[in-house]
């Protein structure tokens, strides 16, 4: 099935696939269908309630499970590393790659003027779509299966240090721009042994300043700063090195 072809309310076998993508067979597909209603869709139909009230639950849930996760698979990580990782799993970037991954997009219901743009496609409504399902099949099951899907599918990145290969990134795309390696200048130490924000250091791209980060060690505020740059998508091309 294409991402174009739309799933018609009464297809079992569609509805089935779904759930064994999402790995769990709901006791009632009432929320997992209301969770697949776009609120273009539900504009257009009175009494039709779209997926808002459940994308508002499922960033709450889908942020404690995999907080949770990060927290138990990375015992050295510092409060400002588990947040990074935590926002680098779940953006929208994320969750609408995931959406794609368990074919969501053929069961989304969508207003007309969000079919002629192909919305089922758009990283935007893909990712509150996810929200929304992570959310209903919390209140069908409880937590469980949500982490055990969270697991399943960002389990590399919640145990390989990913938040850490920002640096490593950083000085990638900064090298073929510019032939040469960033630098991290130290800007300020608070001198308290066990301060979590101790360290404060700036990375540099040819000597001036694009970002700064703040950690326990100088390392880890080195990795902060990188990721930073990254977040901000500063322009890192040989004629300047400013903030798109």
């Amino acid at each position: 099935m294409s991402v174009t072809e739309a799933v018609e309310p009464g297809d079992e076998l569609a509805w089935s696939e779904l759930e064994a993508a999402l790995g769990h067979q709901f006791a009632s597909r009432e929320h997992l269908k209301e969770a697949l209603r776009h609120a273009s869709f539900a504009n257009e139909r009175e009494g039709v309630r779209s997926n808002d009230r459940l994308e508002f639950l499922g960033d709450a849930v889908v942020g404690l499970v995999t907080a949770r996760l990060l927290f138990e698979a990375n015992p050295d990580w510092d409060e400002g590393t588990l947040t990074r990782g935590l926002h680098r799993i779940v953006d929208r970037r994320g969750l609408a790659s995931l959406a794609r991954r368990l074919g969501l997009g053929p069961h989304l219901r969508l207003g007309a003027t969000e079919k002629q743009s192909h919305g089922e496609e758009k990283d935007s409504i893909l990712a509150d779509a996810m929200e929304a399902v992570l959310a209903a099949v919390y209140l069908d099951a409880g937590p469980e299966p949500v982490q055990a899907l969270i697991e399943r599918e960002f389990g590399e990145s919640l145990r390989s240090g990913a938040s850490r290969d920002a640096k490593t990134a950083f000085q990638e795309r900064v090298m073929s721009a510019y032939g040469e390696f960033p630098t991290y200048r130290l800007y300020s130490d608070s001198g308290e042994e066990g301060d979590l924000r101790r360290f404060s250091v700036e990375a540099c791209i040819r000597g001036e300043p694009v970002s700064r980060g703040v950690g326990r060690s100088k390392r880890s505020a080195e990795f902060a700063a990188a990721a930073e740059a990254l977040e901000n998508e500063w322009t890192l091309s040989p004629d300047s090195s400013s903030q798109r």
